[in-house]
């Protein structure tokens, strides 16, 4: 997917941008189902045949601006570095570009994913962190060697579920603490509930 991305016509990922900025503005003045390819194109400043050489039409649309979200987030995992001292500093690091690429680019997010307006963003979210959450607690059970008391299944759900409420509420309160105090706070809270296991 990032190689697709590098090879891509400047003028196409400018097109795109502001068929999506068009879209994000349409989205808070009204539901999903009023904004038409018409609106869009309109807002855009580009013309309907414009918007279908890159999109079949709207639900298309939100597909593939909520894959090339999923894209820019698992480029951010992958390319965080893990040479910390520990596992703890790691996940702290990953959360911390996490939220500065949702503070970057808050206003998509706030609409996109805060809303309940298009749960295809949120959805995808959940899917992507609740993959790397299952991986996450695979490593550490290959560490520990121990029994675990708690149902892997729970624990999934408990961690993406906090992970998206934090950056949900975070978004809806208007980002009132830096993405790095709150990367910290998260991690804390992860690490407090470690130690008590």
């Amino acid at each position: 997917m990032e190689k697709k991305k590098h090879h891509t016509d400047p003028r196409i990922l400018r097109t795109r941008q502001l068929i999506k900025d068009a879209f994000v503005e349409l989205l808070e003045e009204m539901d999903l189902q009023k904004i038409t390819v018409n609106r869009l194109a309109e807002r855009a400043t580009i013309n309907r045949v414009t918007f279908y050489l890159h999109y079949r039409d709207i639900p298309d649309m939100l597909e593939m601006m909520a894959e090339d979200m999923i894209d820019d987030i698992s480029t951010i995992f992958s390319k965080t570095p893990t040479d910390q001292t520990s596992p703890y500093e790691n996940n702290w690091k990953i959360i911390e570009n996490l939220l500065d690429h949702i503070a970057e680019h808050s206003n998509f997010y706030k609409n996109l994913l805060a809303s309940k307006k298009v749960p295809i963003f949120r959805d995808r979210l959940t899917m992507f962190l609740r993959e790397r959450i299952v991986t996450k607690i695979e490593e550490s059970e290959r560490r520990s060697h121990g029994t675990e008391i708690l149902k892997e299944d729970i624990l999934i759900w408990y961690e993406t579920s906090a992970l998206i409420g934090t950056i949900v509420s975070w978004l809806q309160n208007d980002m009132p603490y830096t993405p790095t105090f709150l990367a910290k706070q998260f991690s804390l809270l992860h690490h407090r509930g470690e130690k008590c296991n």
